[in-house]
């Protein structure tokens, strides 16, 4: 995986070199330099800036999650979620470790802290691989763990708020409706497609009477957003988020206080995890950032755009998705630099731009696909990952596809 990182991130430097030597030599432009150089730097400054917020969103939620798992609430959902896990990965026997950890990484995702479910996803595949009668090769059940946190299940995209609102976007939480619909389809997806393979029972009753009530609400709700304006899908976008928002944290409290639970010394001893977490963030950020910024500015990017906006123009089709590509093109390789595409992309196109829109949607409902099969299966040394890739693969390009289509549908 540092492969493709080292690959990725060089080509980007080496992409604007050669475009802003073409500039120079064919089309007499020197001062594409002062612009590769000044956005170094803008981009150094930017990342900062971003850190800022990101360790007190980070050191929050870690906390308030802290307090979740004092209180016994990850443990009642895994309990909850025991018996369709159990028929999901049926080598996986009851009481487990592994279903607890399970239960909590799938949390972490759903609020959309990527960073503080990865140690948690790592433990989980650990106890999974106590299980595995290979020692290279995935089991069913690491398959399964592997492409639903693939697939980006997330209900409470937190850090996503935080950048829309470091970029001064005017209600950060507008994409939260988009981004529920476009993760639970690159979730449904990857789930059908490794029940496929694995010819898992999902007709089995107990998998039924938990998917679905969950398919038959959210077909509801699609019923009734259809017959929303595009202005009431955005604030109703905006309600439900700001209160999805406070209201878990609420919950979280009041759960901690009905079971005893020093919620204040919890929330300190999580928030100081978070902080932990943050701090380690920023020489990423501020690698991916300048090279996506001398990219843009040597004019790379754009011709890159220019050249897909083209050829999707002689389909006949809107164009207006196109900005938002660079966010999904690399996110299955990176995490760090799809955060860099999105921030570029809202501070060149404007934070509530669509693409911008768009972009933050395919954020929030995509993973970093071969970074999580790299850290997740080389943390047990797994060497042959069987179906996991292109099950994993297929629920991303679902989560692309869908945050376009509801990009439309929301702002268009």
């Amino acid at each position: 995986m540092s492969r493709v990182l080292n690959a990725l991130w060089l080509g980007f430097f080496l992409a604007a070199a050669l475009t802003a030597m073409g500039r120079w030599l064919l089309g007499g432009d020197a001062s594409v330099f002062a612009s590769l150089v000044e956005s170094l730097f803008a981009m150094a400054r930017l990342s900062v800036e971003v850190m800022v917020l990101l360790f007190g969103t980070l050191t929050l939620w870690l906390g308030f999650l802290r307090i979740a798992e004092a209180a016994g609430l990850v443990a009642l959902l895994a309990r909850l979620l025991g018996p369709l896990f159990r028929r999901l990965m049926p080598e996986v026997p009851a009481g487990h470790p592994a279903l607890g950890l399970i239960t909590l990484n799938f949390a972490a995702n759903a609020l959309g802290l990527d960073n503080a479910a990865t140690p948690i996803g790592l433990k989980a595949m650990r106890e999974l691989q106590t299980l595995n009668p290979s020692a290279t090769t995935a089991s069913n059940a690491q398959i399964l763990f592997l492409v639903l946190n693939a697939s980006s299940l997330t209900l409470l995209p937190v850090t996503i708020f935080m950048y829309r609102a470091q970029q001064g976007a005017a209600d950060p939480t507008l994409v939260f409706l988009p981004i529920l619909l476009a993760t639970s389809a690159s979730t449904l997806v990857g789930l059908l497609s490794v029940a496929l393979v694995q010819r898992l029972k999902l007709w089995d009753p107990v998998v039924l009477a938990y998917l679905i009530p969950g398919a038959l609400v959210l077909a509801g709700f699609m019923a009734l957003l259809a017959h929303l304006s595009a202005s009431a899908l955005s604030s109703l976008s905006s309600l439900l988020g700001n209160l999805t928002l406070f209201g878990l944290i609420i919950a979280f409290l009041l759960f901690g206080m009905a079971r005893r639970v020093k919620v204040y010394e919890c929330f300190v001893e999580g928030a100081r995890e978070g902080f932990d977490v943050a701090k380690s963030l920023l020489p990423y950020l501020v690698a991916m950032l300048c090279a996506v910024g001398v990219l843009r500015a040597s004019g790379a990017l754009d011709l890159l755009l220019d050249g897909i906006r083209w050829a999707v123009s002689l389909t006949g089709w809107d164009t207006r998705f196109v900005d938002a590509l660079p966010t999904a093109l690399v996110k299955p390789f990176s995490g760090s630099a799809a955060r860099a595409m999105l921030i570029e992309t809202m501070q060149s196109q404007g934070v509530d731009s669509f693409p911008a829109l768009v972009a933050a949607t395919v954020q929030g409902s995509t993973e970093t696909t071969f970074y999580v099969l790299a850290v997740y299966f080389g943390a047990v040394g797994i060497q042959r990952a069987r179906h996991a890739v292109g099950c994993a693969l297929l629920a991303e390009l679902a989560g692309v596809v869908a945050a376009i289509g509801v990009g439309y549908w929301f702002f268009g």
